[in-house]
Protein backbone atom coordinates (compact mmCIF):
# COMPACT_ATOMS: atom_id res chain seq x y z
CA UNK A 1 0.00 0.00 0.00
CA UNK A 2 1.45 3.45 -0.94
CA UNK A 3 2.80 5.73 1.86
CA UNK A 4 -0.38 8.03 1.64
CA UNK A 5 -2.75 5.45 1.61
CA UNK A 6 -0.97 4.28 4.73
CA UNK A 7 -1.29 7.59 6.44
CA UNK A 8 -4.78 7.59 5.72
CA UNK A 9 -5.90 4.23 7.15
CA UNK A 10 -3.61 5.51 9.62
CA UNK A 11 -5.40 8.58 10.56
CA UNK A 12 -8.72 6.58 10.00
CA UNK A 13 -7.96 4.29 13.19
CA UNK A 14 -7.07 7.47 15.18
CA UNK A 15 -9.89 9.35 14.33
CA UNK A 16 -12.28 6.34 15.22
CA UNK A 17 -10.14 5.75 18.53
CA UNK A 18 -10.59 8.81 19.44
CA UNK A 19 -14.43 9.36 18.52
CA UNK A 20 -15.33 6.09 20.93
CA UNK A 21 -12.84 7.33 23.54
CA UNK A 22 -14.57 10.55 23.37
CA UNK A 23 -18.17 9.60 23.18
CA UNK A 24 -17.12 7.00 26.45
CA UNK A 25 -15.76 9.93 28.11
CA UNK A 26 -18.19 11.81 27.81
CA UNK A 27 -20.97 9.45 29.04
CA UNK A 28 -18.27 8.84 32.18
CA UNK A 29 -18.20 13.08 32.74
CA UNK A 30 -22.51 13.07 32.51
CA UNK A 31 -22.96 10.02 34.75
CA UNK A 32 -20.26 11.13 37.11
CA UNK A 33 -21.92 15.07 37.04
CA UNK A 34 -25.79 13.36 37.77
CA UNK A 35 -23.81 11.72 40.50
CA UNK A 36 -21.89 14.10 41.91
CA UNK A 37 -24.98 16.99 41.49
CA UNK A 38 -27.66 14.24 43.10
CA UNK A 39 -25.23 13.64 46.26
CA UNK A 40 -24.95 17.52 46.69
CA UNK A 41 -28.87 18.17 46.42
CA UNK A 42 -29.08 15.29 48.95
CA UNK A 43 -26.61 16.69 51.37
CA UNK A 44 -27.78 20.18 50.74
CA UNK A 45 -31.42 19.09 51.70
CA UNK A 46 -30.17 17.11 55.29
CA UNK A 47 -28.33 19.85 56.13
CA UNK A 48 -31.44 22.83 55.95
CA UNK A 49 -34.34 20.05 57.99
CA UNK A 50 -30.92 19.28 60.27
CA UNK A 51 -30.86 23.25 60.79
CA UNK A 52 -35.00 23.40 60.78
CA UNK A 53 -35.08 20.59 63.67
CA UNK A 54 -32.61 22.83 65.12
CA UNK A 55 -34.16 25.52 65.75
CA UNK A 56 -37.29 24.65 66.62
CA UNK A 57 -36.49 21.80 69.30
CA UNK A 58 -33.10 23.43 70.96
CA UNK A 59 -31.20 20.24 69.57
CA UNK A 60 -29.21 18.50 66.44
CA UNK A 61 -29.40 14.69 66.00
CA UNK A 62 -26.02 15.45 63.95
CA UNK A 63 -22.63 14.28 65.14
CA UNK A 64 -22.23 17.23 68.33
CA UNK A 65 -18.71 18.47 67.23
CA UNK A 66 -20.35 19.45 64.13
CA UNK A 67 -23.29 21.37 65.41
CA UNK A 68 -24.10 24.54 67.73
CA UNK A 69 -27.77 25.90 69.35
CA UNK A 70 -27.28 29.17 70.34
CA UNK A 71 -30.47 31.36 71.75
CA UNK A 72 -30.70 34.88 72.34
CA UNK A 73 -33.23 36.88 74.42
CA UNK A 74 -32.48 40.52 73.68
CA UNK A 75 -29.69 40.90 76.28
CA UNK A 76 -27.59 37.28 76.76
CA UNK A 77 -26.75 34.68 74.27
CA UNK A 78 -26.59 31.10 75.91
CA UNK A 79 -24.60 28.81 73.89
CA UNK A 80 -24.90 24.79 75.15
CA UNK A 81 -22.15 22.84 76.78
CA UNK A 82 -20.51 22.28 73.34
CA UNK A 83 -17.99 25.47 72.64
CA UNK A 84 -18.76 27.18 69.54
CA UNK A 85 -16.14 27.60 66.55
CA UNK A 86 -14.23 31.27 66.43
CA UNK A 87 -16.35 33.96 64.74
CA UNK A 88 -19.84 32.00 66.47
CA UNK A 89 -22.34 32.91 66.86
CA UNK A 90 -23.61 35.18 64.09
CA UNK A 91 -24.36 38.44 66.34
CA UNK A 92 -25.60 40.61 63.65
CA UNK A 93 -28.14 38.14 62.38
CA UNK A 94 -29.19 37.83 66.31
CA UNK A 95 -29.75 41.46 66.05
CA UNK A 96 -31.21 41.24 62.99
CA UNK A 97 -33.68 38.20 63.62
CA UNK A 98 -34.76 39.79 66.74
CA UNK A 99 -36.15 43.24 65.52
CA UNK A 100 -38.07 42.17 62.07
CA UNK A 101 -38.73 38.78 63.59
CA UNK A 102 -37.90 37.10 60.07
CA UNK A 103 -36.00 33.75 59.46
CA UNK A 104 -32.22 34.20 57.88
CA UNK A 105 -30.27 31.40 56.55
CA UNK A 106 -26.87 31.74 55.25
CA UNK A 107 -23.86 30.00 54.84
CA UNK A 108 -20.16 30.71 55.94
CA UNK A 109 -16.88 30.16 55.13
CA UNK A 110 -13.99 29.80 58.14
CA UNK A 111 -11.81 27.93 59.61
CA UNK A 112 -11.29 25.57 56.56
CA UNK A 113 -14.73 24.44 56.19
CA UNK A 114 -17.74 25.62 55.51
CA UNK A 115 -21.01 26.61 58.01
CA UNK A 116 -24.35 26.55 57.41
CA UNK A 117 -26.64 28.71 59.71
CA UNK A 118 -29.93 29.17 60.22
CA UNK A 119 -31.15 32.18 62.33
CA UNK A 120 -35.18 32.29 63.30
CA UNK A 121 -37.41 33.85 66.00
CA UNK A 122 -38.79 31.60 68.58
CA UNK A 123 -41.59 33.33 71.04
CA UNK A 124 -39.63 35.80 72.73
CA UNK A 125 -36.62 34.60 71.79
CA UNK A 126 -34.17 34.14 68.81
CA UNK A 127 -32.35 30.79 68.16
CA UNK A 128 -29.39 30.45 65.83
CA UNK A 129 -28.17 27.06 64.43
CA UNK A 130 -24.60 26.40 63.24
CA UNK A 131 -23.79 22.75 61.53
CA UNK A 132 -20.65 22.13 60.40
CA UNK A 133 -20.42 20.80 56.83
CA UNK A 134 -16.86 19.57 56.82
CA UNK A 135 -18.21 15.54 56.58
CA UNK A 136 -20.04 16.46 54.11
CA UNK A 137 -17.36 18.29 51.98
CA UNK A 138 -14.98 15.16 52.54
CA UNK A 139 -17.39 12.96 51.22
CA UNK A 140 -17.98 15.19 47.89
CA UNK A 141 -13.78 15.41 47.28
CA UNK A 142 -13.67 11.56 48.00
CA UNK A 143 -16.31 10.87 45.30
CA UNK A 144 -14.41 13.63 42.89
CA UNK A 145 -10.98 11.39 43.02
CA UNK A 146 -12.76 7.92 43.29
CA UNK A 147 -14.30 9.61 40.13
CA UNK A 148 -11.95 11.18 38.60
CA UNK A 149 -9.44 8.39 38.66
CA UNK A 150 -12.33 5.69 37.33
CA UNK A 151 -12.96 8.22 34.53
CA UNK A 152 -8.97 8.39 33.93
CA UNK A 153 -9.13 4.18 34.09
CA UNK A 154 -12.10 4.18 31.88
CA UNK A 155 -11.03 6.67 28.78
CA UNK A 156 -7.79 5.19 28.60
CA UNK A 157 -9.60 1.45 28.55
CA UNK A 158 -12.26 3.11 26.04
CA UNK A 159 -9.67 4.78 23.29
CA UNK A 160 -7.58 0.90 23.57
CA UNK A 161 -10.64 -0.36 22.70
CA UNK A 162 -11.80 2.35 19.81
CA UNK A 163 -8.11 1.91 18.55
CA UNK A 164 -8.75 -2.01 18.13
CA UNK A 165 -12.36 -1.06 16.61
CA UNK A 166 -11.06 0.90 14.93
CA UNK A 167 -8.52 -1.31 13.40
CA UNK A 168 -11.35 -3.71 12.29
CA UNK A 169 -13.40 -1.40 11.04
CA UNK A 170 -11.05 -0.04 8.97
CA UNK A 171 -9.30 -3.21 7.77
CA UNK A 172 -11.73 -3.31 5.01
CA UNK A 173 -10.35 -0.06 3.51
CA UNK A 174 -7.24 -1.19 4.03
CA UNK A 175 -8.42 -3.88 1.72
CA UNK A 176 -9.89 -2.01 -0.86
CA UNK A 177 -7.19 0.24 -1.44
CA UNK A 178 -5.12 -2.66 -1.97
CA UNK A 179 -7.29 -4.00 -4.27
CA UNK A 180 -7.78 -0.87 -6.56
CA UNK A 181 -3.88 -0.42 -6.54
CA UNK A 182 -3.77 -4.26 -8.23
CA UNK A 183 -6.64 -3.55 -9.88
CA UNK A 184 -4.86 -0.58 -11.63
CA UNK A 185 -1.69 -2.31 -11.91
CA UNK A 186 -3.34 -5.45 -13.93
CA UNK A 187 -5.73 -3.20 -15.75
CA UNK A 188 -3.02 -1.00 -17.11
CA UNK A 189 -0.40 -4.10 -17.53
CA UNK A 190 -3.46 -5.62 -19.88
CA UNK A 191 -4.15 -2.42 -21.69
CA UNK A 192 -0.72 -1.46 -22.63
CA UNK A 193 0.00 -4.17 -25.58
CA UNK A 194 -3.48 -3.34 -27.37
CA UNK A 195 -2.64 0.24 -27.12
CA UNK A 196 0.47 -0.16 -28.22
CA UNK A 197 -0.35 -1.91 -31.29
CA UNK A 198 -3.01 0.17 -32.48
CA UNK A 199 -0.60 3.11 -32.19
CA UNK A 200 1.65 1.22 -34.37
CA UNK A 201 -1.02 0.15 -36.57
CA UNK A 202 -2.20 4.23 -36.83
CA UNK A 203 1.46 4.78 -37.77
CA UNK A 204 1.92 2.32 -40.55
CA UNK A 205 -1.56 3.70 -42.35
CA UNK A 206 -0.50 7.28 -42.20
CA UNK A 207 3.19 6.39 -43.55
CA UNK A 208 1.47 4.04 -46.33
CA UNK A 209 -0.63 7.00 -46.94
CA UNK A 210 1.99 9.74 -47.64
CA UNK A 211 3.82 7.44 -49.80
CA UNK A 212 0.77 6.19 -51.50
CA UNK A 213 -0.66 10.07 -52.53
CA UNK A 214 -4.01 9.29 -50.58
CA UNK A 215 -3.62 11.88 -47.86
CA UNK A 216 -7.02 13.02 -48.09
CA UNK A 217 -7.76 12.03 -44.13
CA UNK A 218 -3.92 12.37 -43.05
CA UNK A 219 -4.80 15.03 -40.63
CA UNK A 220 -7.34 12.57 -38.87
CA UNK A 221 -4.65 9.63 -39.06
CA UNK A 222 -2.44 12.17 -36.96
CA UNK A 223 -4.60 12.97 -34.42
CA UNK A 224 -5.34 9.35 -34.23
CA UNK A 225 -2.08 8.54 -33.23
CA UNK A 226 -1.73 11.67 -31.16
CA UNK A 227 -4.77 10.18 -29.02
CA UNK A 228 -3.50 6.60 -28.97
CA UNK A 229 0.07 8.40 -27.30
CA UNK A 230 -1.41 10.24 -24.55
CA UNK A 231 -3.57 7.43 -24.11
CA UNK A 232 -0.66 4.72 -23.68
CA UNK A 233 1.34 7.79 -21.61
CA UNK A 234 -2.12 7.74 -18.94
CA UNK A 235 -1.61 4.23 -19.29
CA UNK A 236 1.74 4.05 -18.43
CA UNK A 237 1.56 6.29 -15.78
CA UNK A 238 -1.29 4.68 -13.75
CA UNK A 239 0.96 1.54 -14.47
CA UNK A 240 3.99 3.30 -12.69
CA UNK A 241 1.87 4.43 -10.04
CA UNK A 242 0.50 1.20 -9.14
CA UNK A 243 3.69 0.05 -8.75
CA UNK A 244 5.34 2.62 -6.95
CA UNK A 245 3.03 1.93 -4.47
CA UNK A 246 3.29 -1.90 -4.67
CA UNK A 247 5.14 -3.05 -1.31
CA UNK A 248 7.49 -0.49 -1.22
CA UNK A 249 9.35 -1.72 2.46
CA UNK A 250 9.62 -5.27 0.71
CA UNK A 251 11.47 -4.08 -2.33
CA UNK A 252 15.41 -4.51 -2.85
CA UNK A 253 17.69 -1.57 -1.99
CA UNK A 254 17.71 0.57 -5.63
CA UNK A 255 21.19 1.12 -7.60
CA UNK A 256 22.36 4.44 -7.43
CA UNK A 257 21.38 6.89 -10.72
CA UNK A 258 23.92 9.14 -12.10
CA UNK A 259 21.54 11.94 -11.64
CA UNK A 260 23.44 14.22 -13.64
CA UNK A 261 23.79 11.74 -16.74
CA UNK A 262 20.12 11.79 -16.21
CA UNK A 263 19.11 15.38 -16.16
CA UNK A 264 21.82 15.90 -19.38
CA UNK A 265 20.36 12.68 -21.20
CA UNK A 266 16.74 14.41 -20.53
CA UNK A 267 17.69 17.83 -21.16
CA UNK A 268 20.00 16.62 -24.42
CA UNK A 269 16.56 14.92 -25.67
CA UNK A 270 14.55 18.00 -25.91
CA UNK A 271 16.97 20.13 -27.21
CA UNK A 272 16.10 19.91 -30.89
CA UNK A 273 12.21 20.43 -29.87
CA UNK A 274 13.09 23.90 -27.74
CA UNK A 275 15.09 24.67 -31.31
CA UNK A 276 11.85 24.30 -33.44
CA UNK A 277 9.64 26.33 -30.55
CA UNK A 278 12.60 28.92 -30.58
CA UNK A 279 12.85 28.78 -27.12
CA UNK A 280 16.64 29.39 -25.09
CA UNK A 281 17.24 25.78 -23.16
CA UNK A 282 20.63 25.86 -20.89
CA UNK A 283 21.82 23.54 -19.02
CA UNK A 284 23.91 24.13 -15.73
CA UNK A 285 25.14 20.58 -14.12
CA UNK A 286 28.37 19.69 -11.45
CA UNK A 287 30.99 18.36 -13.53
CA UNK A 288 30.78 15.09 -11.93
CA UNK A 289 28.59 12.36 -11.24
CA UNK A 290 25.96 12.98 -8.86
CA UNK A 291 24.47 9.35 -7.40
CA UNK A 292 20.98 9.31 -6.33
CA UNK A 293 19.64 5.99 -4.85
CA UNK A 294 16.43 5.18 -6.96
CA UNK A 295 14.84 3.90 -10.25
CA UNK A 296 15.68 5.34 -13.05
CA UNK A 297 13.38 4.96 -15.48
CA UNK A 298 11.04 7.10 -12.51
CA UNK A 299 13.59 9.66 -11.99
CA UNK A 300 13.85 10.26 -16.04
CA UNK A 301 10.03 10.25 -16.33
CA UNK A 302 10.40 13.24 -13.46
CA UNK A 303 12.79 15.18 -15.33
CA UNK A 304 11.23 14.98 -18.44
CA UNK A 305 7.96 15.66 -17.48
CA UNK A 306 8.98 18.48 -16.11
CA UNK A 307 10.97 19.81 -18.68
CA UNK A 308 8.20 18.88 -21.43
CA UNK A 309 5.46 20.70 -18.93
CA UNK A 310 8.40 23.84 -19.02
CA UNK A 311 8.25 23.67 -23.08
CA UNK A 312 4.43 23.20 -23.46
CA UNK A 313 3.75 26.56 -21.67
CA UNK A 314 7.31 28.92 -23.23
CA UNK A 315 6.29 30.61 -26.08
CA UNK A 316 8.70 31.72 -28.80
CA UNK A 317 11.78 33.74 -27.58
CA UNK A 318 11.23 32.64 -23.89
CA UNK A 319 13.67 30.88 -22.01
CA UNK A 320 14.24 27.43 -19.68
CA UNK A 321 16.93 27.15 -17.44
CA UNK A 322 17.93 23.79 -16.01
CA UNK A 323 19.71 23.65 -12.82
CA UNK A 324 21.42 20.99 -10.95
CA UNK A 325 23.40 21.05 -7.78
CA UNK A 326 24.68 19.11 -4.67
CA UNK A 327 23.72 20.13 -1.11
CA UNK A 328 24.88 18.58 1.89
CA UNK A 329 22.88 15.63 1.80
CA UNK A 330 20.91 16.04 -1.03
CA UNK A 331 20.80 16.68 -4.68
CA UNK A 332 18.48 19.37 -6.47
CA UNK A 333 16.86 19.77 -9.76
CA UNK A 334 15.34 22.86 -10.60
CA UNK A 335 14.02 23.74 -14.11
CA UNK A 336 12.34 27.65 -14.45
CA UNK A 337 11.06 28.93 -17.29
CA UNK A 338 9.72 32.19 -18.25
CA UNK A 339 6.12 30.87 -19.41
CA UNK A 340 3.20 31.78 -19.06
CA UNK A 341 3.20 30.54 -15.11
CA UNK A 342 0.54 29.98 -12.96
CA UNK A 343 -0.93 31.51 -9.51
CA UNK A 344 1.01 30.60 -7.12
CA UNK A 345 -2.27 30.24 -4.85
CA UNK A 346 -2.65 26.67 -6.63
CA UNK A 347 0.48 25.87 -5.88
CA UNK A 348 -0.01 23.43 -3.03
CA UNK A 349 -2.87 22.33 -5.18
CA UNK A 350 -1.09 21.73 -8.41
CA UNK A 351 0.07 18.24 -7.72
CA UNK A 352 -3.56 17.26 -6.71
CA UNK A 353 -4.78 14.71 -9.26
CA UNK A 354 -6.70 16.41 -11.86
CA UNK A 355 -6.52 19.69 -10.21
CA UNK A 356 -7.28 23.36 -12.85
CA UNK A 357 -6.28 26.44 -10.79
CA UNK A 358 -8.61 29.15 -11.20
CA UNK A 359 -8.07 31.17 -14.59
CA UNK A 360 -5.82 28.67 -15.99
CA UNK A 361 -7.45 28.09 -19.07
CA UNK A 362 -6.18 25.20 -21.01
CA UNK A 363 -3.70 24.85 -18.48
CA UNK A 364 -4.56 21.41 -16.58
CA UNK A 365 -2.27 20.11 -14.49
CA UNK A 366 -4.01 16.43 -15.13
CA UNK A 367 -2.26 13.17 -13.77
CA UNK A 368 1.30 14.23 -14.90
CA UNK A 369 2.08 16.47 -12.05
CA UNK A 370 0.58 14.08 -9.02
CA UNK A 371 2.38 11.16 -10.65
CA UNK A 372 5.36 12.77 -10.57
CA UNK A 373 5.02 14.08 -6.87
CA UNK A 374 4.36 10.02 -5.74
CA UNK A 375 7.47 9.50 -7.25
CA UNK A 376 9.45 11.85 -6.01
CA UNK A 377 8.13 11.37 -2.71
CA UNK A 378 8.68 7.22 -3.11
CA UNK A 379 12.14 8.58 -3.10
CA UNK A 380 12.30 9.94 0.18
CA UNK A 381 12.28 13.20 -1.75
CA UNK A 382 10.46 16.50 -2.04
CA UNK A 383 8.86 18.24 -5.12
CA UNK A 384 8.27 22.53 -5.15
CA UNK A 385 6.25 24.55 -7.47
CA UNK A 386 6.36 28.75 -7.88
CA UNK A 387 4.86 30.20 -10.38
CA UNK A 388 3.68 33.87 -10.93
CA UNK A 389 1.00 34.79 -13.80
CA UNK A 390 2.47 35.83 -17.01
CA UNK A 391 6.14 35.78 -15.34
CA UNK A 392 7.08 31.93 -15.45
CA UNK A 393 7.11 29.21 -13.22
CA UNK A 394 9.92 26.92 -11.07
CA UNK A 395 9.52 23.62 -10.28
CA UNK A 396 12.40 22.36 -7.69
CA UNK A 397 12.54 18.52 -7.11
CA UNK A 398 15.34 17.37 -4.08
CA UNK A 399 16.55 14.37 -3.61
CA UNK A 400 18.93 12.59 -1.01
CA UNK A 401 21.86 11.48 -2.57
CA UNK A 402 23.84 7.95 -2.49
CA UNK A 403 27.30 7.14 -1.00
CA UNK A 404 28.30 4.53 -3.97
CA UNK A 405 30.28 6.39 -6.49
CA UNK A 406 28.91 6.20 -10.27
CA UNK A 407 30.93 3.67 -12.58
CA UNK A 408 33.26 4.46 -15.69
CA UNK A 409 30.66 3.74 -17.88
CA UNK A 410 28.20 6.48 -15.88
CA UNK A 411 30.63 9.17 -16.35
CA UNK A 412 31.34 8.30 -20.10
CA UNK A 413 28.15 8.41 -20.78
CA UNK A 414 27.60 11.63 -19.13
CA UNK A 415 30.07 13.46 -21.42
CA UNK A 416 28.37 11.37 -24.58
CA UNK A 417 25.08 13.30 -23.43
CA UNK A 418 26.63 16.65 -22.77
CA UNK A 419 28.40 16.69 -25.91
CA UNK A 420 25.32 15.85 -27.88
CA UNK A 421 23.36 19.02 -25.75
CA UNK A 422 26.61 21.01 -27.13
CA UNK A 423 26.23 20.04 -31.01
CA UNK A 424 22.61 20.41 -30.62
CA UNK A 425 21.55 17.17 -32.60
CA UNK A 426 19.07 14.57 -31.95
CA UNK A 427 21.32 11.63 -30.48
CA UNK A 428 18.85 11.43 -27.52
CA UNK A 429 17.66 7.94 -28.67
CA UNK A 430 21.25 7.16 -28.51
CA UNK A 431 22.05 8.02 -25.05
CA UNK A 432 18.50 6.40 -23.35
Amino acid sequence: MEAAEQAIVRRARLRIGLLIGLVIGALLLLAGGISYAVLVRSQEAQIQRELTWGTEHGTIAGPPACSWIFQYDGTTVRTGTNPPPPGFPLSGALETVAATRTTETTTVTRNGTTYHVRTEARGDKVVQAVFDARFQLSDRWHLLLAFSLAATVGLLAAMLTGVLVGRRAVAPLAEALTRQRRFVADASHELRTPIAQVHTRAQLIAQRARYDGTATNLDDLERLIGTTRRLGEIVDDLLLSARLAAAPNNRAPDPPVDLTLLVATTVAAETERAAERQVALTLDTPGDPLPVPGVESALRRVAGELLANALAHTPAGGRIDVTLRAADNYAEIMIADTGEGFDQADARRIFDRFHRGAGSGDRRFGLGLALLQEVVTSHHGTIEAEGHPGRGARFTVRLPTAQTPITRGGAARFSNAVLCLRRRSGCSRDLR
